[in-house]
């Protein structure tokens, strides 16, 4: 191409973008109508400015020349809009990022008739277009114009959009904070909303009274009845995204119990980075009234010890080790090998994750922990970087009924993923523990305590990291109380409650997995890392929370506490002495080792009774220790008494 041809292309594409930004503008007749308007305005307040100056003397402004300055200030705005955004529908109207596009342009243009004031004489000779002070006066009253135009534009549109949602349902929103504010804009301005916000609710004190977009603050949530009764409101919609499981029920049976209908907005985590829609509304979850935690992740410290390394998950088909492979894939590793026994959560993780089900990776592998020699093998293959050990058996009742599958799943198998970790070289190995390891009185407990005190073991004897991670009840998980409840729930059947007063920690099973992730950036050699589960949830609100949404609503049966389950479930041992981490949500203890001989030399044939009195009396020498600060290098196996001695007899395999 020539250099005529360059040129003319040029000058070819120049007039297109011209021609493309004025038909942008003009054919927007609302658009226009702000030019002007704001050429009007900057006729009118250069010259009441000037008049201002002179004392309102109209006979004084023959000695300026202000009309030469008022087309310049016009064409000014316009080129100042345009750069800015003003009139280019870049920002909702009367926002204040509309007000800070007001703000530049009106500098802009103030600052270039300065320029144009002063140096007019100085190039012509001619008197001075207007004193220097009506020009920066003028400036002043021009933005302060815009900014009024544009607020009473936007009430005036407000009351009329009001005016056409009559059909709509009266709705109360609590939270006056930036989630109040998205979603009462999306009610009045999304075509489709069902709800129309008449007041507002909020328990901080410094925002009674508050107008936000029309809608005023008007009480906190003790005053829910009257307001609702007031406006004759039919929803409450919770607009606190960083709101906790504790607000969410109180709001949710504050609100129910004045005949609304209760409506939550998603959780921090969940909307983090988009936008908010009426379509987002939608009823309280079991995570909304049991666990909401806002977590924040270092995503620089996770990715150094994930991406591009060789990761292992054991237990992977499981709730809790399918999460952790779906947000481990996040980060890059070099390989990612997922292990179970369980062929048809193979499936479902390799499907959440792949999008088929074809079971075709070699990186799906079906196995069982309890075989010592599979996994060593396996492990001397891979040779992982980093593992995260999920695979267990976690159903108390079961256990405690047959501890045996405890020793051989729980402590046993947990031992030789140790082992082959150990041999493989693993630098980061991660534990996942539960909260029935603390103050442990069940099999299950008992098990989870012994395999964090090998874990600690381990971390005393081999390089690397070596940590368990120890948290409570994960929201949705298989078997767990929840999934019981709706499983009732939709065979009408009552819901069974254990005890009017049991209560347990709860965590969604994403939020729990960010921070196992998290404590394997920062864990400590041989601890424990204790996850922040917020305040224990007592089960039988929820169950009522849960009936109150059924027509019928079911009935509540007590069937009493099972065999070694607790009222109240503990994070922590009774004489444990828990310090904080890096983390704001993740606390560490010390964990006492204990060597995996004597474990291995556990009889499995012994009878039931006799077997769960070993494990507990291994668990009591782990917190015996824990108690007496013994020696460092000592195990907890040194503490163990002749009697149990004398039954450490069998084998590991």
């Amino acid at each position: 191409m020539t250099t005529a041809s360059q040129a003319l292309e040029v000058r070819r594409r120049r007039a297109t973008t011209t021609r493309r930004v004025v038909a942008d503008v003009t054919g927007d007749r609302r658009r226009l109508l702000r030019i002007v308007v704001d050429a009007g305005i900057w006729w009118a307040a250069l010259y009441g400015a000037a008049m201002l100056r002179l004392d309102f003397n109209p006979a004084r402004l023959d000695a300026f020349h202000l009309v030469l300055l008022v087309p310049v200030a016009i064409v000014l705005q316009i080129c100042f809009g345009l750069l800015t955004g003003l009139y280019r529908g870049r920002w909702v109207n009367g926002s204040f990022d509309e007000v800070g596009a007001i703000a530049q342009s009106v500098t802009g243009v103030t600052v270039v008739l300065l320029g144009v004031d002063l140096l007019v004489p100085e190039l012509s000779g001619v008197r001075r277009p207007a004193p220097v002070s009506a020009v920066i006066g003028g400036g002043i009253l021009a933005f302060l114009s815009m900014g009024g135009a544009r607020y009473l534009s936007r009430r005036v549109l407000e009351a009329r959009r009001r005016a056409r949602l009559g059909s709509r349902k009266p709705a109360i929103v609590f939270g006056a904070g930036e989630g109040g504010d998205r979603i009462i804009r999306a009610m009045l301005y999304e075509h489709g909303s069902p709800y129309v916000p008449v007041a507002l609710l909020d328990d901080d004190p410094m925002k009674q009274g508050l107008i936000v977009r029309g809608v005023r603050v008007e009480g906190t949530r003790a005053e829910l009845a009257r307001v609702a009764s007031a406006h004759g409101a039919e929803a409450l919609i919770i607009a606190v995204p960083t709101g906790d499981g504790t607000l969410v029920r109180d709001l949710t049976q504050l609100g129910r119990d004045a005949g609304l209908a209760v409506r939550v907005l998603p959780s921090v985590n969940e909307i983090l980075g988009g936008e908010l829609h009426v379509t987002d509304i939608r009823e309280p979850t079991e995570a909304d009234l049991l666990g909401r935690h806002k977590v924040t992740t270092d995503l620089a410290s996770v990715a150094e010890y994930i991406t591009g390394r060789r990761v292992v998950v054991t237990g992977a088909g499981g709730s809790i080790g399918s999460e952790l492979c779906r947000q481990l894939g996040r980060f890059a590793p070099a390989r990612l090998v997922m292990i179970d026994r369980d062929e048809a959560g193979l499936h479902a993780v390799q499907l959440s994750m792949e999008g088929h089900g074809l079971l075709d990776s070699e990186d799906l592998v079906l196995l069982d922990i309890r075989d010592r020699e599979r996994v060593r093998r396996l492990f001397t293959e891979v040779r992982p970087d980093v593992v995260f050990h999920a695979a267990a058996l976690k159903h108390l009742p079961l256990l405690q009924a047959h501890p045996v599958e405890a020793l051989k799943s729980n402590v046993w198998g947990t031992l030789s993923v140790l082992d082959a970790a150990a041999a493989a070289g693993v630098g980061v190995f991660v534990n996942i523990s539960t909260d029935k390891a603390a103050n442990a009185c069940n099999a299950l407990g008992y098990s989870k305590r012994i395999t964090e005190a090998l874990t600690s073991h381990f971390g005393r004897h081999h390089p690397g990291t070596w940590l368990s991670v120890r948290f409570g009840n994960v929201l949705g998980s298989r078997g767990s109380v929840l999934t019981t409840f709706r499983a009732q729930l939709e065979a009408g059947q009552p819901l069974t409650v254990t005890d009017p007063d049991v209560t347990r920690f709860f965590m969604t099973v994403e939020e729990a997995v960010q921070l196992v992730i998290q404590a394997g950036a920062i864990g400590r050699d041989g601890a424990a890392m204790v996850l922040d589960m917020g305040e224990p949830v007592r089960i039988y609100d929820v169950a009522r929370q849960m009936a109150a949404s059924r027509r019928p609503e079911p009935p509540i049966v007590f069937t009493g506490l099972r065999p070694g389950e607790k009222l109240h479930e503990e994070l922590f041992c009774a004489h444990e002495r828990p310090q904080r981490s890096a983390h704001e949500l993740i606390s560490y203890v010390e964990v006492p080792p204990l060597a995996p001989d004597p474990v291995r030399r556990i009889d499995p044939t012994l009878p039931r009774d006799e077997l769960l009195r070993l494990l507990e009396t291994l668990a009591r020498r782990i917190d015996e220790r824990t108690v007496d600060a013994l020696d460092a290098e000592t195990d907890v196996d040194v503490l163990i008494d002749l009697t149990l001695v004398d039954h450490l007899d069998g084998a590991a395999g």
